[in-house]
């Protein structure tokens, strides 16, 4: 999973930086609004986790810019507004979660993986398909009802997959979405986690086409 987190508080942005990047996400980072939202027109996030007050252009103003553009990418937002009226002002503008300061990191991990069951499962915690059985909020894959051991890249490029059922992703997409934060990999990584997968859940599954990319098709 992808995230971009815009925060002005330096050791706010390092703890959550810090946090999520030992869970396994993929994180960008920005201290103010202007450079926050230039990073979300030029890539694709799974979530978004926005501060309110921020130098240059607040939160609120990023998420109603953004909303304007057509950019649908849920969005945490994280204030020390803590009275009704704020929460519905954020909600408004159009936030999908709001958390008011101090929080704990493991609520905020929640509320993004709540966030991405919506996104990629339609809020349920199962995702079905064919013989394949995926708990998301435990992140076990089961096919023919027995339990199948991915690697976490793996499981996560099976989820991209299935977020962009019945569409093409090229292989600049799943290097930027799943390696853009290392610092070298190798050429053949994409295709080597394509036939991992394949070997464990069946050749058939994820279908590859030249020139387009890679796709899962479902119903």
């Amino acid at each position: 999973m992808k995230l971009l987190i815009i925060e002005d508080d330096k050791n706010i942005l390092s703890f959550l930086v810090r946090g999520f990047t030992e869970s396994d996400y993929s994180v960008d980072s920005a201290e103010d609004g202007e450079e926050g939202e230039y990073l979300i027109t030029i890539n694709s996030y799974d979530i978004l986790i926005i501060d309110w007050m921020l130098p240059k252009k607040s939160g609120v103003d990023i998420i109603k810019s953004i909303r304007a553009k057509k950019i649908k990418t849920p969005v945490i937002m994280l204030t020390a507004k803590d009275s009704i009226d704020d929460k519905v002002s954020g909600l408004q503008a159009g936030a999908d979660d709001y958390l008011s300061k101090p929080f704990s990191f493991k609520e905020l991990e929640a509320r993004v993986e709540a966030l991405y069951r919506r996104l990629v499962a339609d809020g349920s915690n199962f995702i079905k398909f064919k013989d394949i059985v995926i708990d998301i909020e435990k992140k076990i894959v089961f096919k023919d009802n027995q339990k199948v051991i991915l690697s976490q890249k793996e499981y996560d490029f099976l989820l991209f997959l299935i977020k962009h059922k019945n569409s093409f992703v090229n292989k600049f997409m799943i290097e930027e979405e799943l390696w853009n934060d290392e610092e070298f990999i190798n050429s053949n990584v994409v295709e080597v986690t394509v036939h991992n997968i394949r070997k464990k859940l069946g050749k058939k599954l994820i279908k590859n086409f030249r020139g387009l990319g890679y796709k899962i098709e479902l119903q």
